[in-house]
């Protein structure tokens, strides 16, 4: 694993850490609500994962961005259908997301490292 894929993981799961920790039940809610939408469902998981890379890209959260490539990564997400879902993000979102595209090449190609 690349030092820049550590450290994302690091600090995402310190953090993650430190919100749940304060026991607030909206919040406890939301992230269990989260962890069950990307389960296997009527849709796998690679699909959901793609879905979300999609999402994150229009609304350009970089931190998403990079745990879905990881996701994707581990639902075995080729290069070619990374691409593909990368078309599909800049022409639903516009080149607004043509650098967080340009930052999710950068980490795809860490997770490969």
């Amino acid at each position: 694993m690349s030092q820049k894929v550590q450290e994302f993981n690091e600090y995402r799961a310190k953090m993650n850490d430190k919100i749940l920790s304060a026991d607030n039940i909206v919040l406890k809610r939301l992230f269990n609500l989260d962890t069950n939408t990307y389960a296997e469902g009527a849709l796998p998981v690679k699909t959901k994962e793609m879905l979300g890379l999609v999402a994150s890209m229009v609304l350009r959260c970089d931190d998403c961005v990079k745990y879905h490539l990881e996701k994707c990564k581990e639902e075995n997400v080729s290069s070619a259908e990374i691409f593909e879902v990368f078309a599909v993000a800049n022409i639903v979102g516009g080149t607004i997301v043509i650098p967080h595209t340009r930052r999710a090449v950068e980490f795809w190609e860490e997770l490969h490292k």
